[in-house]
């Protein structure tokens, strides 16, 4: 008899109205709605949110939940966590699609010997993040350490 680990299986939910022109605003119950458009490359309007930009920024978030879900398992403290991510966009067989999204986090620890834990945890957060394993696009992670005692105040 198998005794495999059985997971579930969870559904997310959202609504998009059309307002004018190339923008619109998606919403989901409980939350506030977000105006999207065409980013200005493609006709649209600066100042909302593009569909890519909502595709690298789900990226980025979900790397940055990942590292922590896996941080606070293993008891981990970290001071602070920042990042910036950059995805490429780029017609491959006559057609756009997001190849490439550099991360680059940037981690702040209190003590010296916890970045040896925190480089063995983001070691497996590309790997356990599932918009990474959603996407077709090639993900490199570049991670930074450093120490709360060498950060300028």
């Amino acid at each position: 008899m198998a005794t495999g680990k059985t997971y579930k299986s969870f559904q997310y939910r959202n609504n998009l109205v059309w307002d004018t022109a190339r923008r619109g605003r998606t919403s989901a119950p409980g939350k506030p709605d977000i105006e999207i458009g065409s980013p200005p490359e493609f006709k649209g309007a600066a100042g909302v949110w593009a569909p890519e930009e909502m595709v690298v920024a789900a990226l980025n978030a979900c790397l940055m939940l990942t590292f922590v879900s896996f941080a606070q398992s293993k008891g981990l403290e970290f001071v602070a966590y920042e990042s910036a991510a950059e995805g490429l966009l780029a017609n491959v067989d006559g057609k756009y699609r997001i190849v490439e999204v550099s991360v680059r986090p940037t981690l702040t620890l209190g003590r010296q010997a916890e970045i040896a834990a925190a480089r063995t945890i983001m070691a497996k957060v590309k790997e356990n993040c599932f918009i990474s394993n959603s996407i077709t696009a090639d993900v490199k992670l570049d991670p930074q350490f450093r120490l709360a005692s060498d950060v300028a105040t």
